[in-house]
């Protein structure tokens, strides 16, 4: 797989109007607040580019088939680990915009469930207005007749964290696949997520930590957003509260995490402005 490797791809977008107003109405915020030309709020081009797979090239899973941009490996659960994210520029809504993706790294590993393999994918938007780094882990088939492995101990928050109550529910998980056009089962065909991939309940989408914690990060931190790092740890899931949390160890720079109901951390994340 490693041939893989440098492999690049172009696909365009616009930066739509309509998207931008869906995504402030599942964040709750006032939609008409949004014009066209205005800045496309930090994070928020997660909403675009999200592959167009006709309905006969998806897998069984819901995501598009592998072997076209990425490579075709042969572990059967993709999902997301981590992103690096640098805003250098605004975004105009309404603009047509460009993203460059190239193959950075395919690593290997072994993990407690088995095999691993992360992809890295660098991605440039609107000539580098923002810049994204993003991990995908591709995992073997669940076994469900193992025992769940045991949770790690509970996040001790420093002294002063700023914390807030967050509780995904089935609308929030299908606003937000709809929105974002993923069609990853997972997060809302609760019988597949249990009988073929051993999951609890739904899980909630990675994008849905990240764009919570980009959300929180930008009412805490002092200035406008110039960076976020992510990376998710373990899964949350629909109708179980969780918690958002943030600490400050220096003036322009918040640590973030979405902590589970038994407050272990499922998400953690870093931003700078």
């Amino acid at each position: 797989m490693q041939d893989w490797i440098g492999r690049s791809e172009t696909v365009e977008d616009e930066a739509s109007l309509a998207l931008a107003r869906r995504l402030a109405a599942l964040l709750d915020q006032d939609p008409a607040a949004l014009k066209r030309g205005d800045p496309l709020p930090a994070g928020w081009h997660a909403l675009l580019f999200w592959p167009l797979a006709r309905q006969s090239a998806l897998g069984p899973d819901g995501h598009p088939e592998k072997g076209d941009f990425l490579p075709p490996i042969a572990l059967p659960r993709r999902m997301f680990a981590g992103r690096r994210t640098f805003f250098h520029a605004p975004i105009a809504i309404g603009a047509d915009l460009s993203r460059v993706s190239t193959i950075t790294a395919i690593t290997p590993k072994q993990g407690r469930s088995g095999a691993m393999v992360f992809v890295t994918i660098r991605h440039s938007i609107a000539d580098g207005a923002v810049i994204e780094e993003q991990d995908l882990v591709y995992r073997e088939a669940a076994d469900l007749s193992a025992p769940p492995p045991a949770p790690p101990p509970p996040l001790v928050l420093p002294e002063g964290a700023y914390t807030e109550r967050f509780l995904p529910t089935t609308t929030l998980l299908f606003r937000y696949s709809a929105v974002t056009y993923n069609g990853h089962r997972i997060h809302y065909d609760a019988d597949y997520a249990r009988a073929e991939e051993g999951y609890p309940a739904l899980v909630v989408n990675g994008g849905v930590s990240t764009i919570m914690l980009t959300e929180l990060a930008k009412r805490r931190l002092p200035g406008p957003i110039k960076s976020i790092a992510s990376r998710a740890g373990r899964a949350l899931y629909v109708g179980r509260e969780a918690t958002l949390a943030c600490h400050a160890p220096s003036p322009n720079t918040l640590n973030l995490w979405a902590l589970d109901d038994s407050g272990c951390v499922a998400f953690e994340a870093t931003a700078e402005c």
